[in-house]
């Protein structure tokens, strides 16, 4: 059963990666947005490097997992580790099966909300697995466990620094402004789709017994 659950955990994890990945690829990258993922980050830093996305999201994601490792836990590293390989796997193998891939949408605003709620429902997958893609979402993790910030709001923070950068590849102010908005919504949804897969339900108990149900209860 244990050996189940863990090929299961696992299974999950290279699905919410697959997931990001194709959004990354087949949405962020040809819609020229850098909506606040390290992906985006990778997408700015090519035009100055002369490095593939997938090798530059590569190196990024080294530097920033050996910080979720030490300071995260051990389960996460490792969890994260393998979606740090993966996911420039994933985009390795997109890169070679779809060569300049255009955009499906042929719009840039509706590319970045189909990417928002794709890469969403991957990160999702991810963190209710105690995993990540990497890169700004172990920044969003770390914010979240040492400042109590909501996965989904820590994830947009981190990332509006990478949303703002686009100017240095983009001049246009309406793509770095969708760049930015695409972000905080991101944090939004992100935190919707979580809330989605781990409900919970609070219980509100009118009495004059206070103490001891409290009592009872603990």
């Amino acid at each position: 059963m244990e050996l189940r659950n863990k090929f299961l955990d696992f299974f999950m994890i290279t699905l919410g990666t697959a997931i990001c990945a194709a959004g990354v690829y087949f949405l962020l990258i040809p819609s020229g947005l850098s909506v606040g993922s390290i992906s985006g980050l990778a997408i700015i830093l090519s035009k100055f490097i002369p490095l593939a996305v997938s090798t530059i999201t590569l190196i990024l994601n080294v530097g920033l997992l050996l910080l979720g490792f030490l300071l995260i836990g051990r389960d996460f590293g490792v969890k994260t580790v393998y979606t740090s390989v993966v996911i420039p796997v994933f985009l390795a193998i997109f890169e070679r099966v779809f060569p300049d891939q255009p955009s499906i949408m042929g719009d840039v605003f509706v590319d970045m909300v189909c990417y928002l709620f794709v890469v969403s429902v991957g990160q999702a997958i991810l963190f209710t697995h105690n995993a990540s893609s990497g890169g700004l979402d172990i920044v969003g993790k770390l914010l979240n466990k040492f400042f109590r910030i909501e996965l989904g709001k820590a994830v947009a923070l981190a990332g509006m620094c990478v949303a703002v950068c686009s100017v240095f590849i983009n001049p246009d102010v309406k793509t770095v402004a969708l760049s930015v908005l695409g972000t905080y919504l991101g944090g939004i949804v992100l935190d919707h789709f979580i809330f989605a897969f781990e409900q919970k339900r609070r219980v509100c108990i009118l009495s004059d017994k206070v103490e001891e149900l409290r009592s009872y209860i603990l």
